[in-house]
């Protein structure tokens, strides 16, 4: 019988309000991938927050015994000494400093006066090439893609002589290659010794690398399925990860498409800091009422450009071409300007670019069109507060209070209050970038309710994302774009992956 490396139990830790973890109790054997499933706000990175030292002993009860010893981390430098190191959904790197300078922040190779910066590259591209990645640790982090950044996220872990590495949504933000890259990784270290606790949304991925999958629920641990004994299909986790069956990861809609409501022709944007690169080639592409539009391709297709440069021109410079809504050729100088149009965007950067994390889930709520809660330019506070609270209650947002810092929340909740905050602007056009990364099933289902209803109400909806399935499951017709141009336009129901990866492969030809 292997031997348990870690062994939480009894864990409880209460927020004001909510108890997030109620009596967890979990064991992980040394040399084995554990998942945890649940659905946002279930526990999962509480409970990883607690071991790694990031909510302190003493501030929740219970026990964490690691490798046969009773510890009690105050910090999370506390835990990496023992060789326990955590890697954040939100990755912690700083753009303007070179791989090898963030590899070894705060863990500096040399003496205490002076930095050995022989020694930093020499061991960091040694380490660099323990994960695979073929990039010089003198690069600026800012120049390298996301994919490679989580990469470096895990040499900078093997740096600290890791025994225990957890990983928080690890691929939640790279395409599929590059996720079935870091899971390879994780089984190769896996044969080195190493022990690995994953937490994830995307099932099969989960399904592809664990050992045993512990599903929470509520704060309380529902069940732990071992490969070797059970099933690790994905009705099965989801029916304990939701309390339910869900028959149709996609729900049905009656589609009833109207009239051309936005055309978008010619249109050109040049990237905002290197000259010469052209993010949106000649663009064109219409969307029609009642509609869902689904924009698929690889990351770094420029997507995400032409969505910002569309909203507002706030993404791009040198931007030209034409935006014509409802029959008339229409300006869009700013953001302000495309919101008034009738036209939302729901950026996939919730934290960085879609959210106040300081403010409260009432003030984020309101932000896109405070003059609906107002009068002659004083905010109604009473009518404001009901408005969070109704949509809270719409969204199911799971929350103590709508007064409490949409920065307390989870990633899923996160992205409820993201999204509701466009809802109450009530658009016309309501682009979705990447809507459900990073959340679990459940709230996934409840978020193409959403669209389903208001397509139902005539409005259209653009949907980018680049989990495929998802694409294919919820749109009426298809653009596939790649290196900045539209490549291929389809009937969702003619449209299969195999298909859309072909028009991708043979355009870069």
């Amino acid at each position: 019988m292997a031997k348990a490396l870690l062994e939480m139990k009894n864990i409880t830790k209460e927020f004001p309000g909510v108890k997030a973890l109620s009596d967890v109790s979990l064991t992980v054997e040394e040399g084995e991938i554990h998942a945890l499933c649940g659905e946002n706000g279930a526990g999962k990175s509480t409970l990883m927050n607690v071991l790694s030292g990031i909510y302190g002993y003493g501030t929740y009860s219970g026990d964490i015994i690691y490798d046969g010893e009773v510890c009690k981390f105050q910090k999370i430098r506390d835990s990496e000494e023992r060789g326990i190191v955590i890697i954040h959904q939100e990755l912690a790197l700083v753009p303007l400093l070179s791989i090898a300078e963030n590899m070894f922040l705060g863990n500096e190779r040399g003496s205490k006066a002076k930095i050995n910066w022989a020694e930093t590259y020499q061991k960091a591209d040694e380490l660099l090439a323990q994960v695979g990645l073929k990039e010089s640790s003198h690069t600026l982090i800012k120049d390298i893609g996301v994919g490679k950044q989580q990469l470096v996220e895990i040499a900078k872990a093997l740096g600290k002589k890791v025994r225990l590495l957890i990983l928080d949504e690890p691929t939640a933000s790279l395409n599929e290659t590059e996720s079935r890259h870091l899971l390879d990784l994780m089984l190769e270290f896996k044969k080195q010794g190493m022990t690995s606790i994953i937490i994830s949304h995307k099932l099969n991925e989960i399904s592809y690398v664990a050992d045993k999958i512990t599903v929470i629920r509520d704060g309380a641990v529902i069940k732990t399925l071992d490969k070797k004994i059970d099933s690790f299909s994905e009705e099965t986790i989801i029916q304990a990860m939701v309390g339910r069956e869900i028959s149709d990861r996609f729900p049905k809609r009656q589609s009833n498409i109207g009239e051309v409501c936005l055309e978008v022709k010619n249109w050109n944007v040049d990237h905002p800091v290197f000259d010469g690169i052209k993010v949106c080639d000649n663009v064109n592409f219409n969307l029609r009422k009642g509609e869902v539009l689904g924009i698929s391709g690889l990351m770094g297709a420029g997507r995400t450009e032409l969505a910002m440069s569309i909203f507002g021109k706030s993404y791009g410079v040198n931007i030209n071409g034409q935006i014509i809504l409802n029959g008339k050729e229409v300006q869009f100088p700013n953001v302000k300007s495309a919101i008034n149009a009738g036209i939302a965007y729901v950026t996939e950067d919730r934290k960085g670019n879609g959210l106040i994390l300081t403010e409260s889930i009432t003030k984020n709520t309101t932000a896109a069109k405070p003059e609906k809660i107002s009068k002659n330019w004083v905010i109604d506070f009473a009518k404001e507060k009901q408005v969070a609270e109704d949509m809270a209650k719409e969204m199911h947002t799971k929350c103590a209070t709508v007064i409490e810092n949409v920065g307390n929340l989870s990633g899923g909740n996160m992205q409820k209050v993201l999204l509701g905050k466009w809802l109450f602007a009530d658009p016309d056009i309501l682009i979705l970038d990447e809507p459900t990364r990073g959340i679990d099933v459940g709230a996934k289902y409840e978020i193409y309710l959403i669209i389903n209803r208001m397509v139902a109400e005539g409005k259209s909806v653009i949907l980018i994302s680049s989990e495929m399935p998802e694409v294919l499951g919820m749109s009426d017709r298809i653009y596939v774009m790649n290196e900045g141009r539209m490549i291929a336009e389809m009937d969702a129901k003619d449209a299969d992956q195999e298909k859309i990866m072909t028009c991708i492969i043979n355009s870069g030809k």
